[in-house]
């Protein structure tokens, strides 16, 4: 979904505050102009995910900033290890990290750290599909949710997959504390300085992805690659395991 949403379904934004991506302040006259292509995959099964919730809000956002926005449902998704790559779920997802330019992950915090939920989908995504990495030099943005008073441990653990996953990981993030009480019963997170830090968020990731785009294989090109070839490449990175 492309289009780009209405200010009526924002109904905490000051619209004489929103401004939009100005462009042409960020690319090359070159540089390609589609819309930024943003995955978003959050941590939660639950019926009443704070973490879905956040991940919608946040692409409400996205979208008003005019991105095109998925999200990847993880129900239905294998344990790692559980089934091959060609299970459907799995292909699913790795097809939208693919076609993705940068990602926002969202996980609720579970006794101190990020969700099986949220590493079981990051831990499908390959670091390397054929000798092509899927994630290298896309941006990401990390977000949480928490039960209690505020924490950074999960935001901080998935901006350490996110350097492993060789992705541009934004300055900026979020981190929602007893979050049962920053959303209302339609599950629309109200207006607060937390919220005003989600929009921030959203913001800076469509700015570093633009700032990014057409120029992330010159910024990620490393000289030890440079001196193999592509079969060498891909036969180091997918050795089979034992």
């Amino acid at each position: 979904m492309s289009t780009r949403i209405d200010l009526a379904d924002l109904p905490n934004i000051d619209p004489d505050s929103l401004e939009p991506i100005d462009v042409d302040a960020l690319v090359r006259s070159e540089s390609p102009r589609h819309a930024p292509r943003i995955l978003i995959l959050y941590g939660s099964l639950r019926a009443r995910s704070y973490s879905r919730f956040l991940a919608e809000e946040a692409a409400r956002l996205l979208r008003w900033f005019g991105c095109e926005v998925q999200l990847f449902d993880p129900a239905g998704l294998p344990l790692p290890d559980e089934a091959q790559a060609e299970h459907p779920r799995v292909r699913a997802l790795r097809e939208l990290a693919t076609w993705s330019e940068g990602m926002v992950w969202v996980s609720p915090e579970r006794h101190g750290a990020m969700t099986g939920v949220m590493k079981a989908q990051i831990d499908w995504i390959p670091l390397s599909l054929g000798g092509v990495r899927p994630t290298q030099g896309k941006t990401l943005a990390v977000m949480e949710v928490s039960g209690g008073s505020q924490s950074f441990n999960a935001v901080n653990q998935l901006r350490v997959l996110g350097r492993w996953m060789r992705m541009v990981t934004i300055p900026n993030q979020s981190s929602v504390p007893k979050a049962f009480g920053e959303f209302d019963d339609d599950g629309r997170m109200k207006d607060s300085p937390l919220y005003r830090r989600v929009v921030d968020v959203c913001e800076e990731l469509v700015k570093f992805t633009w700032l990014m785009r057409g120029r992330a294989d010159y910024l990620t090109a490393r000289y030890s690659e440079r001196v193999e070839s592509a079969d060498e490449t891909s036969k180091r990175v997918n050795q089979v395991a034992h």
